[in-house]
């Protein structure tokens, strides 16, 4: 089996970041969708959307399954893939405002259980 060298806590802190870039990529597109519609079209491109999600689901996979080898608690786990369903039933909506709130939610509900994940590796 291949062991990866980044301790969990880490991948955890990577994950959380990735999750509040998504957050803030999409408050910002929301708000220059508004503001500036040019800048709003290159922010506001599905891909950007697609891509980030898969980033942020991939390591947040990651993170909370190596978690529950090194402390042995579930919850985190159970809280964080809760978080990774309502993300990627996100990327099934159209590109429009429903599809962001769940993107929020989804990210919010995945950042508790890497933040649980954390807390229990300590």
């Amino acid at each position: 089996m291949l062991q990866l060298s980044i301790p969990t806590t880490r991948l955890d802190r990577i994950a959380v970041g990735l999750s509040g870039l998504c957050l803030v990529h999409c408050v910002a597109t929301a708000v220059l969708l508004a503001l500036v519609s040019a800048a709003g079209g290159f922010l506001g491109a599905p891909i950007i959307h697609e891509v980030g999600l898969t980033l942020a689901m991939i390591f947040g996979s990651i993170a909370l399954g190596r978690g529950i080898f090194e402390h042995g608690f579930m919850m985190p786990s159970a809280i964080g893939g809760l978080g990774l369903g309502v993300m990627a039933g996100a990327l099934t909506l159209p590109h429009d405002g429903n599809e962001a709130a769940y993107t929020v939610v989804g990210v919010m509900i995945l950042a508790l259980g890497h933040r649980l994940n954390a807390m229990a590796a300590d």
